[in-house]
This record gives C-alpha cells, structure tokens and sequence, in this order.
C-alpha cells in the first residue's frame, strides 16, 4: 500500500480492528473533528492545518484519521515524513568518525522516518474516546502507514511529559521506547509576582540581579527608545517580522522546520483569539519580535527575531523576556512557556525545564529489540551539559 503525495488514502487496520485515512489536507477531516481532536491545547486544529501550508522543511505533511470498528473516530493526528540524521546531537568526535564513513556512504544513519506530532512545534495525541484503546488504534496505524512509505523509523516528536499516562503503556506494547527531547522551560505562578522586578529580586541570585539591572539600564537609555506593540494581526509588517525571525534562525545550531512570511500573516488573521505578536520598535525600526500563543492561562512563547545590529548593545534577548512576563503578568497568565534550546540564559533566570519525550521504534522487527538499546546513546539531550544544572533535571528521566 502506498500514499500517493496527490490522494486521500484508505487502509484497514489488523484483525477488524478498525479503518485509517491519510490525507494530504487538513481538510480531508472535517473541521467539528479537528476542533474536537485539539480543543484544549494552544495549537489547535487551525494551528495544525496552517502548518504544512505556511512552513519550510526537508518534510512532507500528512494528516491521518484512525476509526475503530463500529466506525467512530478515535485518533486525528498529523504525520509528517523526512529524513532524520540519528547523529544530529552526539559530540562533534563520533560525528567526525560518521564522516569518514559517510564519505563512502552518504546514507549511513541517515533514516526515512514517519514523524508523529506537529512539524513547528511540540505534539499532542489527538486521541478521542477511550485514550488507551484510542492510543492502540493510532500505533497499529502507525506500523502500517510506515511501512506503506518505506520508513525504517517511526517517532512520535516532542510530547509533553503530561502525555505520559497514556501513551507509555500503548507504546512498549507496540515496542516502542521513551527518550527524551530537548525540553521547553517555564516560569510557573506568574501571578505571585508584582512584575519581572518582583520576580528578579525574590527569584535569582544577587549576581544575576546585578547583572540584569545593568543590563536593562542600558537598553532603557539607549535611544531612540523601545516602543513595544502587542497585536495579533501582523499583515501590514509580516516581511519585517520574517526578515528578523531569519536572523536568529541563521545562528541556530539546531535546525528543522523553517517559518515563511505566510506563517505569520496566517497566524494571526486564522487564529486571532491566541495569537499574539510582540513587535519592538526603535525609532519606527522593528528590532525584535516574539510569535507567541496564548491558552488557558498559559503564554507560548514560540519564536523570537532580532535584529543583530541592535540586539547586544541594546540586550533585546533579555528585553523581550521582561517585557512578555510583565505583559503576561498584567493579562492573567500563570505559565511563561518558552520553547527549547539557549538553556544557559534560561537557567540562570530560574526557568524550570518541561520535558518533551521523543517514543522510537525501528519497523525491522529484528533489528528493533538492539536499537532499543542503543537509543539512549543518541538522545539528543545525553551530551548536553547545561541542562543537568536545571533543578528539575531529573523529571527529564
């Protein structure tokens, strides 16, 4: 069975259990569905469906709905395929040692993979129904697909540790294994705190505070002054935000999915309850910007653009974290969540670490119980030293 990249794909499940459907559209589902899929979290089904229409990437999106046998819809849940490099987070010697191989082999533990979750950000099981007989429906549907497209690896990407309970169990039975992503980090209790000066002063270090102050001292005398705007809609400006958001993803070492000017437009018109753009400006030039979503009391803070001929003398890193924790602060947020990597700046600010789990499987079923084992050697967080500095470390495990 193969999913031609053009059609809307029907396949059985084993055993009666049930029936699948991949589409290539958002659209191949009904929109009721996907609202009842993703109702509770900040990215939900309209978030889902901009995706593969507004973002970049060496990936092909997909969307797969999964019924049991009396036909009711358990499992809505967008898929992706790519390329992944199994090596992308071990230590620069063994990489240098792949190479040597690589130059014989190009393809050496470079795998096709089914990808589970959302290709711009973390994953959520659209599970409906019963979760553990729903979560069940969605890995039989998995194994099938994957083989379907030739995929050596199936992974379920960065879902939050609170998915735990229900995908565990279903996920060694179907023989899987946990591991984890790089996480996200969070302020808690935003509403204890008069403002971010509250917040330095009851939370960090006297270093960090002394740092910090100097720092913001700076960047409030430099002129012409900041002027921050907190908006949805960012048509008019879209290129700029675009051109800033480029800046800083040039610069990371970690790269997968790549956002277009259409991501923001998009973003805002599609979904204007949540989305909030923060836009930085000096003397009418925009020089930062955070993409951010906002849900039950929770602030998303997504991506960040800066423009580097400011952003040190001016700190704008650290600006736009005070600003969108007192802007969060004074419209009833509780959780500041920012979204993975640049850990050092972040433990120092006393962010605490939400663990993102990556769930692996091999589809040789030979090979499968050795690369069990060998997984936790090439986690992407195992060589990472800063985040064993987190208080909460060891909720990562």
């Amino acid at each position: 069975m193969s999913v031609p990249v053009s059609a809307v794909t029907e396949f059985a499940l084993p055993g009666q259990a049930g029936t699948a459907r991949v589409g290539t559209r958002a659209d191949a589902f009904s929109e009721g569905e996907w609202g009842e899929a993703f109702a509770g979290e900040a990215k939900d089904g309209r978030y889902h469906a901009l995706v593969p229409r507004t973002v970049r990437g060496d990936f092909d999106c997909r969307f797969l709905g999964v019924r049991d046998a009396a036909g009711a819809l358990r499992v809505l849940q967008p898929v992706f395929f790519t390329h992944q490099d199994l090596l992308v987070g071990v230590p620069e010697a063994i990489r240098r040692t792949a190479g040597k191989v690589r130059g014989r082999f190009p393809k050496f533990l470079v795998q096709r993979m089914l990808m589970v979750g959302c290709a711009a950000g973390e994953g959520h099981a659209g599970l409906l129904g019963n979760p553990a007989e729903a979560a069940r429906l969605l890995f039989a549907a998995l194994d099938l697909l994957g083989r379907a497209e030739r995929c050596a690896l199936v992974t379920l990407k960065d879902f939050p540790k609170a998915e735990r309970a229900v995908l565990d169990g279903p996920a060694a039975a179907a023989g899987y294994r946990r591991i984890p992503s790089f996480p996200g980090t969070v302020i808690h209790g935003l509403g204890q705190y008069r403002d971010f000066e509250d917040y330095l002063e009851r939370t960090l270090s006297k270093a960090t505070r002394k740092d910090l102050r100097r720092k913001f001292r700076t960047a409030d005398a430099a002129q012409p002054p900041l002027e921050l705007e907190v908006r949805a809609d960012v048509t008019d400006c879209a290129a700029e935000i675009c051109a800033l958001y480029r800046q800083v993803f040039a610069k990371s070492e970690f790269r997968f999915e790549e956002l277009t000017e259409d991501y923001f437009r998009v973003l805002g018109r599609e979904m204007p309850d949540t989305a909030r753009h923060f836009l930085w400006r000096a003397g009418g030039r925009l020089v930062a910007v955070s993409s951010t979503l906002v849900h039950a009391g929770r602030l998303y803070d997504n991506y960040l653009g800066l423009d580097y001929e400011h952003a040190h003398e001016r700190h704008l890193y650290f600006v736009t974290l005070r600003d969108v924790f007192n802007w969060a602060r004074s419209h009833g947020v509780e959780t500041y969540y920012s979204t993975p990597l640049n850990y050092d700046p972040k433990q120092r600010l006393r962010f605490r670490l939400e663990p993102l789990d990556l769930y692996v499987k091999s589809l040789n079923r030979a090979w499968n119980p050795l690369f069990r084992q060998v997984l936790p050697w090439l986690e992407p967080t195992r060589y990472d030293r800063s985040l064993r500095r987190f208080e909460n470390w060891a909720e990562m495990a």
